[in-house]
């Protein structure tokens, strides 16, 4: 199969798989193919999908990232020792683990084509991350709470493993609480990371976007949490925005 060929497989799997979106007709564009295969994955709920669908998704979404191309984090030079500052996309990052700024039902962003890094690491995984979200939640029996953190295999993603962390929605201003519970954001990660023998791990900016914390004030924390609990664990502080790397480039030196 062709990369066009497979797009064209999962849409059509996706659309059978639910009665209401069989009137759905397949754009002729390439790009409004890939928002609507995008779409139909962040909507659909976490089920189980036969293994002809996940080969062809897993050999489609491999060869979407390498076409992103992939950053290692052997290539990288640390901003000081065990800590890098890397601005880039998450998705295409090789290392341990990556962290993902979820929210507290933990199984992703269900918004089609959202912004949020939720979304985008959800996505590049595969239907399959969401479905090992749900199980961790099912199991647990509530929903997660600010500043705790679970570990899933990362599936599609070059790195190996994904780091799930819930952290504070700022609504007015930012409190003492707010403070910990980022704080324990990063702690939590670096917990697990080391409980499972993960070398290094890349945290985006969590927090801040969507869920209003400011930026300087999140990044000093990000980093000083980091320093003193990081361990023998590298930390990537993965940025997307300039804003953001600028902050951390300033607290790194």
């Amino acid at each position: 199969m062709t990369q066009a060929e497979r797009l064209i497989f999962l849409i059509q799997k996706l659309i059978d798989e639910q009665p209401k979106y069989r009137n759905i007709k397949i754009p002729q564009n390439e790009q409004d193919r890939k928002r609507l295969l995008r779409s139909l994955m962040n909507v659909r709920p976490p089920c189980p999908i036969g293994e002809d669908f996940l080969t062809v998704q897993d050999a489609y979404l491999q060869e979407e990232i390498a076409l992103k191309g992939v950053t290692d984090i052997a290539g990288l030079t640390p901003a000081e020792p065990g800590i890098y500052l890397w601005q880039g996309d998450i998705t295409t990052l090789k290392c341990g683990a990556v962290v993902n700024a979820a929210n507290s039902g933990m199984t992703g962003c269900y918004a089609p084509c959202h912004g949020c890094i939720d979304n985008a690491i959800h996505t590049y995984a595969g239907v399959q991350l969401r479905l090992a979200c749900a199980e961790i939640m099912e199991k647990q029996g509530h929903e997660e709470p600010t500043g705790q953190a679970k570990l899933t295999p990362a599936y599609n993603l070059p790195c190996d493993y994904v780091l799930h962390t819930v952290g504070p929605i700022i609504t007015g201003r930012v409190t003492e609480k707010d403070r910990e519970q980022l704080a324990s954001c990063y702690r939590s990660c670096l917990k697990l990371a080391q409980e499972n023998g993960i070398k290094s791990a890349a945290f985006c900016c969590i927090s801040t976007g969507e869920f209003h914390f400011p930026n300087v004030e999140a990044a000093k924390i990000a980093v000083d949490t980091v320093r003193q609990y990081k361990g023998d664990t590298e930390v990537i502080f993965n940025v997307f925005k300039n804003v953001d790397y600028e902050i951390y480039r300033m607290l790194l030196g």
